[in-house]
């Protein structure tokens, strides 16, 4: 197993799907550094659409998203959200090209098939797509067999479950009941209607989880034939989601048993044939997500990992993030005040963070570290966090030649806490992130 030092995990760190990471957010960015960032871009851009509607709500889930039980406020969330598509086009240069378009949430089922062939609609009038590779995040619970059709004529080809167990007694400690066969359905469904990328997110650390619970789990995804595999650790922050208090956290794994089970996981699905993505995701090696791991082109960004080469990612919806180079830039999280500045035709864009130079350096060192497990150091920068450095080579999980840093396979599930060294503002932030494992 790895070697577990659990004074190096204590510190609550951040994903880095940005950086500077949303906790850096203020209000002193908005829709005006939007605006300009828009008409400023140029070549390939990615796009992902928020839905934040879901017809159940886990108790575990992180996500800005509500019930989706009143027809009236989807409604008039889909013409704010058609209005801010026709906006957005209006703003990007001529040359512009969508290559890549992520449908998230929430859960963009929770639209019916015609409210979502409809925004799809809107995307192809108003927005310059080139023949976009598309996904699209999908609750199994509520996947009627319409959607099929659905996804072979919009021609999405990758899709991600929200699986999470496969454990009845840990889904019902969850608020996540979805039997075995729903789940195979779903699998069968999908596979028919052309997906050929199929994501599972699984989770440990779950409350009354065992390490043959995971396996259990584990093992069923492989032969279910995921070709990707998100294994998270279950984050119980109730302090700042507080559906998360329905969870027991009396019965909640502790920090070693946690440790153990992210290396089981790493270990039962490399036997299994999957390659290891970052720390916790996985791919089977056709899957053009371990193609990019190989090969050294593996990126980050708020979809987590992947193989998006693009520079600018474009968020539509109520919360969405816009990253650009330059600047960061989150649209209104409450879906009413979002729906009233698009009725005014106005941009959301509400909070943010410019990206200064010094933030786009290390930024740069912390994906490569979270990418390829490696990054070449400037030389002020080695100079000033050698100390800090010093105990995880003491204990051998990084080795430093010249200016690489490389983080050791035995390093690996600290890749996290490493790259945090580099972030100058996680000071301030201890309380919004999660462990590392």
């Amino acid at each position: 197993m790895w070697p577990f030092f659990p004074d190096l995990l204590t510190r609550p760190v951040p994903r880095y799907t940005s950086f500077p990471t949303a906790a850096e957010f203020t209000d002193g960015v908005g829709a005006a550094d939007l605006s300009a960032a828009l008409e400023q871009v140029s070549g390939d851009v990615s796009l992902y659409i928020h839905v934040p509607f879901c017809e159940q709500i886990c108790w575990y889930c992180g996500c800005n998203t509500g019930r989706s039980n009143k027809v009236a406020r989807l409604t008039s969330y889909l013409d704010a959200l058609h209005r801010e598509i026709a906006l957005f086009g209006q703003r990007l240069p001529a040359g512009t090209r969508v290559r890549r378009i992520a449908f998230g949430g929430g859960s963009p089922n929770a639209l019916s098939p015609l409210e979502f062939v409809r925004l799809v609609d809107a995307l192809t009038i108003h927005l310059p797509l080139y023949d976009p590779v598309v996904s699209i995040e999908l609750d199994p619970r509520t996947l009627a067999e319409d959607w099929a059709m659905v996804i072979r004529c919009v021609g999405i080809t990758r899709a991600s479950l929200g699986v999470q167990t496969l454990i009845p007694r840990l889904q019902a400690a969850i608020g996540r009941v979805q039997p075995d066969e729903l789940i195979a359905r779903s699998t069968d469904l999908l596979r028919g209607a052309g997906i050929t990328s199929l994501n599972f997110d699984l989770m440990y650390g779950l409350p009354g989880q065992t390490d043959a619970d995971l396996a259990e789990t584990l093992a069923r995804a492989a032969e279910l034939g995921a070709d990707r595999i998100a294994l998270f650790g279950y984050a119980h922050v109730p302090h700042l989601i507080p559906r998360q208090k329905q969870i027991d956290a009396s019965d909640l794994p502790d920090l070693p048993a946690r440790f153990r089970m992210a290396w089981n996981g790493w270990e039962q699905l490399t036997a299994a044939g999957y390659q290891p993505v970052g720390f916790d995701h996985f791919a089977l090696p056709g899957d053009a997500l371990a193609q990019a791991a190989l090969s050294g082109r593996l990126h980050r960004n708020f979809q987590g990992f992947t193989e998006d080469q693009a520079p600018v990612l474009l968020g539509l919806g109520a919360s969405a993030i816009s990253q650009f180079p330059g600047v960061i830039v989150q649209n209104e999280k409450n879906a009413g005040r979002y729906r009233m500045l698009l009725s005014q035709d106005l941009l959301t864009g509400s909070h943010g963070i410019v990206r200064s130079a010094e933030d786009q350096r290390r930024g740069a060192v912390i994906e490569d570290l979270l990418c390829h497990n490696r990054a070449h150091l400037p030389a002020d920068l080695m100079q000033q966090l050698i100390g800090d450095l010093a105990p995880f080579r003491e204990r051998g999980l990084i080795d430093l030649a010249g200016d690489l840093l490389e983080i050791r396979p035995e390093g690996l599930p600290y890749a996290r806490t490493i790259a945090a060294l580099f972030d100058p503002y996680r000071q301030d932030s201890v309380r919004r992130f999660s462990s590392a494992v």
